[in-house]
């Protein structure tokens, strides 16, 4: 039996810097012939039924508030729900409020992240009332502030049974109700023809504010620019290696008490007492061999260099402020020299509405990688969650990306006596694997579904989808960008 120190797992970045020079050595993967794809149902266009809902009647019973907390994607499932509960009770749905947070630090309304006039015109459409303000005889009641209107808080994956006989009495009573905070507190299995409006909130309703997609178009087509070696395709990668993430995960990177002191820092300010609570405990080692440690820039490029991508290949780097950056980019850098960030495709002009907002700057990087030939995900998390979900609902059910197994990375490089050609085996087949899980569509039961469907949107999406395998080249990138896609980013 092996007995590990878990203490002393950090990774062997002597060990990993050593053999990244033999990584030369690969058979070059084109981008053109990674994925493979099973033949496509055509789908017949759909109607949103709504199951006894009385969406649309002639009379709403109030108005429903939300809060939406969380990041840039964690308020997008809370603004999904909200639009099947505000359904569900026959309410209008006041433009969900986004909640400001400590940790990511941007005091972004609705209106600055998405089109407001296209998410009212595509609901009112679907007979969903939308509506930016509360009517001033109402709102009058509580002082002209909308934060005096009682929070009702409701209990996490709530059901259905739950809006209709709890929250439901209570808005045809008071005519308005402020549920706060919001995140996940719709149950994730609805009936069909009512997860539909998940779908077409989702896919359809939410489109980004024109200052960000017009942004996010341009430096798509100067990412393409630079990959004409591969006839426009590129690589994106969401490497979550910020300092609060690598705080949150609880791993070491560089030891010692000078780390350790700035971490615990970091945790009490972002997260306030979190990992001093009585029963906690921080093991970093046993989390780094659980595969619960964010992968460095290095042990990335080890990976792709594996799977055969040379140093030719385009990179998008979705990321934050990395972690010590100089010191952890350079040797990604080496491995792939045409690595780009939205900092380096942008100019300083361009980027002044997003400096600050971090919800704004992962809007960027959500839609330059949602247009990527590869999407690698590095870190779990609701940004890569609704990615790939996307990718899939655009790519005609093939989420395209690399999900590696950091279990096994985590093992692979700390075994200091294996060669290259076996670090290769291996991680080839992770991309073997992520081809597979990438057309995957879970089972779904008449009572339960256990995946996300802004994951997995298939097969309640199925209907609002235009089958098809959409791919960005230099040669419609205009078409595909401005008019297939206009309506969704």
């Amino acid at each position: 039996m092996i007995f590990l120190n878990w203490a002393l797992l950090t990774p062997n970045m002597e060990f990993i810097s050593t053999i990244w020079c033999l990584s030369v050595h690969v058979c070059t993967l084109q981008l053109s012939s990674i994925w493979r794809y099973k033949k496509l149902k055509k789908h017949k266009s759909c109607e949103i039924i709504t199951g006894g809902m009385q969406v649309g009647g002639t009379e709403s019973n109030g108005y429903l508030i939300v809060e939406a907390n969380g990041g840039l994607n964690q308020q997008r499932s809370s603004i999904c729900n909200a639009v099947v509960v505000a359904a569900l009770l026959n309410a209008t749905l006041v433009i969900p409020r986004l909640e400001y947070h400590n940790v990511w630090q941007d005091p972004s309304g609705f209106d600055d992240i998405y089109d407001v006039d296209h998410f009212e015109s595509t609901l009112l459409g679907h007979n969903i009332r939308v509506i930016r303000e509360l009517p001033t005889t109402l709102i009058e009641q509580y002082d002209n502030n909308i934060s005096r209107v009682p929070i009702i808080r409701v209990p996490a994956w709530s059901t259905i049974n739950y809006y209709h006989e709890e929250v439901l009495p209570i808005l045809r009573n008071q005519g308005v109700v402020r549920l706060a905070p919001f995140a996940n507190r719709l149950a994730m299995y609805l009936p069909p023809d009512i997860q539909l409006l998940r779908c077409l909130a989702n896919y359809k309703a939410l489109r980004f504010a024109s200052p960000i997609s017009t942004l996010a178009k341009n430096i798509v087509k100067r990412m393409m620019e630079k990959s004409t070696s591969s006839s426009g395709k590129y690589i994106s990668i969401h490497l979550r290696f910020e300092e609060d993430m690598v705080a949150f995960s609880c791993c070491i990177y560089d030891g010692g008490f000078r780390e350790k002191f700035h971490m615990d820092f970091v945790r009490e300010k972002g997260w306030r007492g979190k990992f001093r609570r009585r029963g906690s405990s921080i093991n970093p080692g046993l989390n780094r061999m659980n595969g619960n440690c964010p992968l460095t820039p290095v042990e990335v490029g080890m990976m792709l260099r594996g799977m055969g991508f040379d140093n030719n290949t385009s990179i998008y780097l979705a990321s934050g402020k990395l972690y010590q950056e100089e010191r952890h980019l350079a040797p990604l850098l080496q491995m792939f020299p045409l690595l780009y960030t939205k900092e380096s495709l942008a100019t300083k002009e361009e980027l002044a509405y997003f400096k600050g907002y971090s919800s704004r700057l992962a809007a960027l990087d959500y839609i330059v990688c949602l247009l990527s030939e590869v999407f690698v995900t590095t870190q779990g998390g609701n940004f890569p969650h609704f990615l790939m979900g996307h990718r899939r609902f655009l790519y005609g059910g093939h989420a395209k990306t690399i999900r590696p197994d950091k279990q096994k990375l985590a093992l692979l490089f700390h075994n200091t006596s294996i060669s290259w050609l076996e670090i290769q085996d291996k991680v080839k087949l992770m991309l073997v694997e992520s081809n597979r899980e990438g057309l995957m569509v879970p089972g779904i039961s008449k009572s339960n579904r256990k995946n996300s469907i802004y994951k997995y949107p298939f097969p309640e999406c199925s209907c609002i989808q235009e089958a098809q395998n959409l791919t960005v080249n230099q040669a419609n990138i205009d078409d595909v960008l401005d008019q297939k896609l206009k309506l969704i980013i």
